[in-house]
């Protein structure tokens, strides 16, 4: 089974083509431009790549949101987006017109967790998170092996979180100012600390660390009540700062104040980071494409 993927980002798009298996087959990434120049770079990435492997018999996108996964007439359209000039964008649609298959579409974090799940660090769990620090702060959740939706997809990266003593940053949420993403994302770090966080070093790195770790140990606090996850994995390029895994488990046992006393909250695996590594999101549009192949 030939499907085809694309992992739809703020920034970037990946777009492969694979088999059933989670094999990737070929893969091409350009930069995310204008919504029509964007989805017509895809269009013709696809169609190029299978050309050599084969038809493919479904494409599944995994993209950046909010977005509208109701049944109708807005499937697959962007809501309020953040990006600019992409809110209302229809992702379904072109694909579907330009190959004539089955087009999933889900977010990229939810995309992320299905991948998790059947080839990654989630195998075997019904119940799980992921959750991609970069850009924003996204989380998908995958709840008796199927994905969480519902009025709308979880959007956790918007709950509000306990500021950390003495912390007067304003947060750069251009929704709620101080919620999780406008604390913790990419942005967050760059505008506190005058740089990237993969350029922090020394204490500025250090203290960086801490304060991230903060500010996800409450939004996994968070996930861990509402959601109850068996695992929880942490991808994107912040997660990838030295230390951070470790000081988010530390932070979060405080936080969770030995209440519910489970075991597995205290264990290292509970969080831990994806199996697949960097390509959890291009695999997760492969495993969204399995969905509308059935």
């Amino acid at each position: 089974m030939i499907l085809g993927g694309v992992e739809a980002g703020g920034t970037k798009f990946v777009c492969l083509v694979g088999d059933g298996a989670g094999r990737v087959l070929a893969e091409r990434r350009f930069p995310t431009r204008g919504p029509a120049e964007t989805l017509a770079d895809a269009v013709e990435a696809l169609r190029g790549m299978a050309a050599d492997a084969g038809p493919m018999e479904a494409v599944g996108v995994a993209a950046f949101g909010p977005l509208d996964l109701r049944p109708g007439p807005g499937h697959g359209r962007l809501l309020a987006t953040p990006k600019p000039g992409w809110s209302g964008v229809d992702l379904v649609g072109p694909l579907r017109d330009a190959f004539g298959v089955p087009v999933a579409v889900d977010t990229d974090v939810t995309g992320a967790a299905l991948a998790e799940g059947r080839w990654g660090a989630a195998r075997g769990l019904g119940t799980f998170a992921y959750v991609t620090v970069g850009t924003g702060v996204g989380v998908g959740v995958v709840a008796g092996g199927r994905p969480l939706h519902g009025l709308v997809h979880p959007e956790a990266g918007h709950v509000a979180v306990p500021r950390a003593p003495g912390d007067d940053f304003p947060g750069v949420c251009p929704f709620h100012g101080d919620c999780l993403e406008g604390m913790a994302a990419g942005p967050a770090i760059a505008a506190r600390w005058g740089a990237p966080a993969e350029d922090l070093a020394g204490p500025a790195r250090d203290r960086a660390v801490e304060l991230e770790a903060h500010y996800l140990a409450q939004g996994l606090r968070a996930l861990v009540y509402t959601v109850a996850p068996e695992r929880i994995l942490i991808g994107g390029g912040v997660a990838s700062l030295p230390g951070l895994l470790p000081a988010v488990r530390a932070h979060l046992g405080r936080a969770l104040g030995g209440y519910p006393g489970l075991p597995e909250h205290a264990d290292p695996a509970f969080v831990q980071a994806p199996g697949l590594g960097a390509m959890a999101g291009p695999r997760g549009a492969l495993a969204v494409a399995g969905s509308a192949a059935g």
